[in-house]
């Protein structure tokens, strides 16, 4: 999974995602002329996967990863010379699976916040940068068309759609079904991704006080930057008693990330062994013979069954054979569901 940390200038994207990730970037980068974006790749907690480990005593865990990645700057759809650095930053946003909108709760340079203002100039490039793309296309699409060349009337019908709802000023985020429909899906609309907005405050700020309204779908979290980035870049036990002088209950990275799986629909499934122990990341819905295919294409492929434990159930009995004999254990064909927190043995043939 990765997901993009955007936001205007100045409001503190860096410093969320050095918070976030434990990393050291240059929060002042982006103003000394610096272009190339910060990664990094966070694992995702799950206390049961270190469970499972002592249980099996594997050689290795492997949890469930998370790419966040810094763009440092605005997204601007205007031309001029800030188009290079346009061009770059929907080039880096295009693959990701959501965004983390960051907004300004604090004063900064004199200037007294403007969380809503700053959220809908934002949200407004978004849309304005597909609007362009849509147009762009559809003028090609139309004149392939008034040429009697081949084209797809169901691409120009949909297209004429997204232009519709984006001329309004609405992002395609209204309209998923439009911008996940085979014939548009190489788009890769902006205004189409998930959001989760972040509202950068201080450290005095009480949370909830500051009011901000966000169309319907927009998850909304507040981090107290700042304090967030100094706690996270401690060694893990000093970050822990600063966590508890200050009464923050965990890192703001474990909030974050269980709200992007539920907003992305994800659930995380396990397979088990002396080897390794891993978890792995799927859409909540997957049929077993998808699942497989995040492991590898060929188990996809040569799909027979899988071998399925719950892992409460699997804690409940106290061991694998013990679920066993307690009937926890079953086989389940190719039109199984995934659900969270299953432990699967794939039987396969290739």
């Amino acid at each position: 999974m990765e997901i993009g940390i955007v936001g205007l200038p100045g409001s503190g994207k860096t410093t969320i995602f050095n918070a976030l990730t434990g990393s050291q970037a240059d929060v002042s980068a982006f103003h000394s002329g610096k272009k190339d974006p910060n990664l990094a790749q966070v694992k995702v907690p799950d206390p049961r996967l270190w469970k499972l480990t002592e249980i099996y005593q594997p050689k290795k865990t492997i949890p469930a990863q998370v790419q966040y990645i810094d763009l440092g700057g605005s997204i601007s759809a205007k031309s001029g010379e800030k188009q290079d650095v346009m061009d770059d930053i929907i080039r880096l946003l295009r693959p990701c699976d959501a965004l983390v909108h960051v907004v300004r709760g604090f004063e900064f340079a004199g200037q007294k916040p403007a969380p809503q203002d700053d959220f809908e100039q934002f949200e407004s490039e978004l849309i304005l940068t597909d609007l362009l793309s849509v147009e762009k296309r559809l003028e090609r699409l139309e004149k392939e068309v008034k040429k009697g060349k081949k084209g797809d009337p169901v691409e120009l019908e949909l297209l004429q759609q997204a232009y519709k709802i984006l001329d309004a000023g609405n992002a395609l985020r209204i309209a998923p079904d439009i911008a996940a429909a085979p014939q548009l899906r190489g788009y890769t609309f902006l205004s189409a991704k998930p959001v989760i907005v972040v509202l950068n405050i201080n450290e005095d700020t009480k949370e909830g006080s500051i009011h901000l309204e966000l169309p319907k779908g927009i998850s909304l979290m507040e981090i107290k930057g700042s304090i967030e980035m100094e706690i996270a870049q401690l060694p893990e036990d000093e970050a822990l008693e600063f966590r508890k002088e200050l009464e923050i209950e965990e890192p703001a990275i474990f909030r974050l990330i269980r709200e992007s799986y539920r907003l992305l629909g994800l659930i995380s499934f396990f397979t088990v062994g002396e080897d390794e122990v891993r978890a792995w990341t799927i859409k909540r819905g997957t049929k077993a013979p998808k699942a497989a295919g995040a492991i590898h294409s060929d188990i996809e492929k040569g799909f027979i069954r899988a071998e399925v434990v719950h892992y409460d159930d699997l804690i409940a009995a106290g061991n694998y054979q013990a679920a066993q004999k307690a009937g926890k254990v079953r086989l389940e064909g190719k039109d199984y569901e995934v659900k969270d927190g299953d432990i699967i043995n794939f039987r396969f043939n290739v």
